[in-house]
């Protein structure tokens, strides 16, 4: 049998709750993120909330990945669907010029993925109102375009650099089990998952 490769290993040990696979997951991919973000050009408060989802839906979905060495491909498809879901959002919000011609047709697909975009970005606001002061402060540091050094988090936060990793997946963890994602999961568990090569095992 041919051994699995170190990032299936990587995913697989995440999948199982492992917080030293998850920290170097979130160590390795972090720049990945970023990069397709800064790509975008979003509003600061904007490319938080698309990073902070990515890794909400890496939280959701690394059990249900058919193809753990694609993880890579993963995160930056599904960042830059986040991209543009939130591009497409500031286009529809945009206030309405009755003047204008160049408004674009509504695609029915596309106002779908916008709708179940827009209820989870409200979901995380909810979820993330719920966590620990903890928790809501060290999300919000990491989170932040640029990303500050851990050395800076450990300063700021007087948090143990080492502690930085561990913590941070805890805190995504119980993100994701406030009522309120847990009920947006719930509801795209019964509707399916947008976006992604994942698929129920």
């Amino acid at each position: 049998m041919t051994p699995a490769s170190p990032i299936a290993v990587l995913v697989g040990a995440a999948a199982q709750g492992d917080q030293c696979a998850w920290n170097e997951i979130v160590d390795r991919y972090t720049p990945l993120v970023l990069s397709v973000i800064y790509r975008h050009r979003l509003r600061p408060a904007d490319a938080a909330d698309v990073n902070q989802t990515l890794w909400l839906r890496l939280v959701e979905q690394i059990g249900r990945l058919r193809d753990p060495e694609a993880l890579p491909g993963w995160i930056a498809t599904t960042t830059r669907n986040e991209c543009l879901r939130m591009l497409r959002l500031q286009q529809r919000t945009r206030p309405f010029d009755p003047l204008a011609d160049d408004e674009p047709a509504g695609d029915e697909e596309d106002l779908a993925e916008d709708l179940l975009a827009a209820e989870r970005r409200q979901a995380l606001r909810d979820g993330f109102a719920e966590l620990s002061d903890q928790c809501r402060e060290l999300l919000a540091r990491l989170m932040a375009d640029p990303p500050p050094s851990y050395a800076a988090v450990s300063e700021d936060l007087d948090i143990p650099v080492g502690s930085i990793g561990p913590t941070r997946i805890r805190c995504l963890n119980k993100l994701r089990r406030t009522p309120p994602l847990m009920r947006f999961l719930d509801q795209v568990d019964e509707g399916g998952v947008l976006g992604g090569p994942v698929g129920k095992r």
